[in-house]
């Protein structure tokens, strides 16, 4: 007796996410996700009108779900320097769950660059982190955007650079935080 699971839409981009941090965009393909999945396209059309339509819930899934990461993240953090540096570490570590091997946000960034949709999704993330690193900066009396542009930038590298190296961003991040507060 054969008994398939039926799929959900978010199985199917749980498979695209991991695609996308293995092998890139090229991997966000209905017929290579199917085959991942064990599965057969006519799953996947079931619910995505096309893939651009599955590329959009990706990116949409992501997005939101970094949204909503920033506020959370920063609950336990007793200080307006810790908030800064946790700000600081979380954007470009976030995960999806069951996702933890994957690192979504730098095979993201990648896909931007040669995706209209994928530049947008970081452009929000972007754009409510820089907010958010500035309303920090400017409660500390730090009033220079470039400061928050400086921060975000800094994270973004630095957890590039750990993919690669297998260092962790986490000290070298709380390390230009305070430079930035001492030199207040």
């Amino acid at each position: 007796m054969d008994v398939r699971v039926r799929l959900s839409p978010f199985d199917w981009m749980r498979a695209g996410f991991r695609a996308l941090s293995a092998g890139g965009p090229q991997g966000l393909r209905a017929e290579s996700l199917a085959r991942d999945l064990g599965t057969t396209k006519g799953s996947f059309y079931w619910h995505f009108a096309d893939v651009p339509a599955f590329h959009a819930a990706m990116l949409t899934r992501w997005a939101d779900d970094a949204l909503l990461a920033l506020p959370a993240a920063l609950q336990d953090a007793p200080t307006p320097a810790a908030r800064l540096r946790r700000l600081g570490q979380i954007g470009t570590a976030l995960v999806l769950p069951d996702l933890a091997d994957a690192p979504l946000e730098p095979a993201i960034r990648a896909w931007a660059h040669g995706s209209g949709q994928a530049a947008a999704a970081i452009a929000r993330v972007d754009a409510a982190r820089l907010a958010m690193i500035r309303e920090m900066l400017a409660g500390m009396g730090i009033t220079n955007p470039e400061i928050a542009r400086l921060l975000l930038g800094a994270g973004i590298g630095l957890t590039d650079m750990g993919l690669r190296d297998g260092s962790d961003p986490t000290a070298a991040m709380g390390s230009l935080v305070d430079l930035v507060l001492a030199l207040r």
